[in-house]
Parts: structure tokens; C-alpha cells; sequence
């Protein structure tokens, strides 16, 4: 369902330039109507109210049962720092983050990851943009399974383009989630995207090319 709060965020990446429609190719290869990409994001204001965006689902969702926050690289960093901040500011849940390098550090301080280190038992959250296949977090598990003996519960992201992962019947969420056992919470879906265009006089053709599509790749709620 379409709230108020989905339509503001919507709207939000429609002003930043994030939410994006046209002709585009998805990491796992797919032509799609719509693109999702938090890369966009460039300015304090924008950055300082996705954090807020991202920090009410958690304290909505799990409040402070969590240990720390992991921000994938690269995309992932900056969300994770915002959201660390917005739950200090506006839900008093002070919690540490960190996040992955792309080539290991050989010198100083050395390590693959960067701020707070993970202990053996840590819950972790991890702050992403997208889930489309699922490759992402195959790629992170590792990461922080490496840093210490940790289960990633939860996992937040922008937009859940609900489609179909590698198994047929099944979403790359409904796999992250019983491959890991991670719950992954979305702030929209491409339901909430698909709801807003109806409800905005869009392109008649848009509409009829992006319901193909997810006739096609996605396995709707």
C-alpha cells in the first residue's frame, strides 16, 4: 500500500535524480524501465534526510537490537554513515558502523575494513540500495564472515524490485533470506513505484512497458 511516508520517498528520489525511468540494464542483466541508483546522491541535504529515511525503518523495525551497521563498498558507505547519524539524531540509538575496502590495505592500520571491528556473536545490519539478484550480498557474507563469527539479520534497503532471483518462484529476497537468514525491509517496492505512476497521470506506454516487465521478472506481494 501507497502511504504518505512511501510517496514522500518516491518523490525524494525522483528530486535527486536517483529514481530514474528510460532504458536501462540491471547488474544481473535484464532491460528494465527503471533504475535505482543512490549514486545520484551528492549533496549534505539529501544525504543527512535519506539517512532519516533509512533510520526510521530500523528503529521501526528492530529499534537498537543490533550491534553495529555494515556499509558495503562502495555505494553502501555513505548510507550506513547516514544512518548512523539519523539514529543518534532522531532516535537516540547510538550504534557504531563500518565497511568493506575494495583492495585490502597493506600498510598503517592495514585490514579489509574500515571503523568499528566486529566480535565474535555481533548481530550485524547491513545498509544497502538495491537487491535485484542477490549477487551483492553473496559478495558480502564472506566479508563479514571474515572479520569474526557474525549473523547478519537484517538487511535495509532503498527499493526492493521484487523480481525474481535464481530459483524459479522465488525472489532474490526470498533467497537472501533463507540462503542466510536475512530479513531484508524495504523502504519502497516496485509496487509502492508502479502505484505512484498510476496515480500521477503517467505515460500510458511507461505504465504498459514497466507492468511487462514485472509481469515478466517479478514476483509481486
Amino acid at each position: 500500500m501507497l502511504t504518505e511516508k512511501k510517496r514522500e520517498f518516491i518523490e525524494f528520489m525522483l528530486s535527486a535524480d536517483v529514481l530514474r525511468f528510460g532504458h536501462f540494464v540491471t547488474k544481473s542483466g535484464r532491460n528494465t524501465q527503471y533504475f535505482v541508483n543512490t549514486g545520484n546522491y551528492k549533496t549534505g541535504a539529501q544525504l543527512s534526510r535519506l539517512g532519516g529515511y533509512y533510520a526510521d525503518l530500523v528503529a521501526d523495525t528492530i529499534g537498537g537490537d543490533f550491534d553495529a551497521m555494515f556499509g558495503p563498498a562502495y555505494k553502501g558507505i555513505p548510507l550506513a554513515s547516514a544512518c548512523a547519524v539519523a539514529l543518534y539524531q532522531n532516535h537516540q540509538i547510538d550504534k557504531p558502523y563500518f565497511f568493506n575496502r575494495k583492495e585490502i590495505k597493506d600498510h598503517g592500520e592495514g585490514g579489509s575494513t574500515v571503523g568499528y571491528k566486529p566480535q565474535d556473536g555481533d548481530r550485524i545490519i547491513i545498509i544497502e540500495d538495491v537487491i535485484t539478484a542477490g549477487t551483492a550480498v553473496r559478495e558480502t557474507m564472506p566479508i563479514l564472515k571474515a572479520c569474526a563469527n557474525v549473523t547478519a539479520p537484517h538487511m535495509y534497503i532503498s527499493v526492493d524490485r521484487c523480481e525474481v532471483g535464481a530459483t524459479p518462484g522465488k525472489t532474490a529476497i526470498m533467497e537472501v533470506q533463507e540462503e542466510f537468514g536475512i530479513q531484508v525491509h524495504p523502504i519502497v517496492t516496485v509496487v509502492d513505484i508502479h502505484e505512484y505512476l498510476q496515480q500521477n497521470g503517467t505515460d500510458p506506454s511507461l505504465l504498459e512497458a514497466m507492468e511487462g516487465y514485472m509481469e515478466q521478472y517479478c514476483i509481486l506481494p
